[in-house]
């Protein structure tokens, strides 16, 4: 099911049908193990938010994990959204998704979830950005889970590869794309200042890569 809520295009558009092969001639699975990481950890969620999940690669997954999880996929490229559709119909799990072509900084949901997702997102938004959308999603998500993976500057003695690493795929998708954003926004400063603990996280590509799992609710007793 869909639910259209805007007419903006998006850079991402032009790259939907292309995007898991050039991600897997890149990288080969890692982004896609970054993602599913966690799943065993929220296989009882029951609404779940996915921000930029592009061709739908982990929410397919998800549902899959989740046999009761309703999802509502917030993504600001209708072609991406469309291919996380297809794919999804394909294992018969359509009706338990909702799609919202939306600016996920600037659109969230009336209702509670137990479950926020965002893999390779979050990299694409400023710092006022992420703060933002972290104090919007905080309200929606009281008492539950948020999954994130992410790049990030290794440590030494592989820090200035990470980092060539990662503004050279900056310099990529801003020609590709239009995107703006140039460096690593600090979501995990903004994550711990509106209540969410980090519990648990796990590393690739000597740490270029990062999967983490959030709770929402612990810092505050409820």
């Amino acid at each position: 099911m869909s639910a259209p809520q805007t007419s903006r295009t998006s850079g991402f558009d032009k790259l939907a049908q292309a995007y898991s092969w050039m991600e897997y001639v890149s990288f080969g699975p890692m982004l896609q193990r970054c993602r599913v990481h966690f799943l065993p950890f929220v296989g009882d969620a029951r609404q779940a938010l996915l921000l930029g999940d592009g061709d739908g690669r982990f929410c397919a997954a998800l549902l899959v994990a989740a046999p009761q999880v309703h999802v509502m996929a917030v993504d600001e490229s209708a072609r991406m959204l469309q291919a996380l559709l297809h794919r999804v119909e394909r294992s018969g799990n359509n009706r338990r998704v909702t799609t919202v072509h939306a600016d996920a900084t600037a659109w969230l949901p009336d209702g509670e979830v137990d479950l926020v997702c965002t893999h390779f997102f979050l990299d694409c938004l400023s710092d006022d950005d992420v703060e933002a959308l972290i104090k919007g999603v905080r309200l929606r998500c009281p008492r539950g889970r948020w999954v994130i993976s992410e790049f990030a500057v290794a440590p030494a003695p592989l820090k200035w590869l990470s980092r060539a690493v990662v503004g050279g795929l900056y310099l990529a998708f801003g020609v590709l794309t239009g995107m703006r954003t140039r460096r690593l926004p600090d979501y995990a400063s903004s994550l711990c200042r509106h209540g969410f603990v980090c519990t648990a996280v796990h590393t690739r590509m000597l740490g270029l890569l990062r999967s983490e799992l959030w709770q929402s609710g612990l810092a505050d007793g409820k």
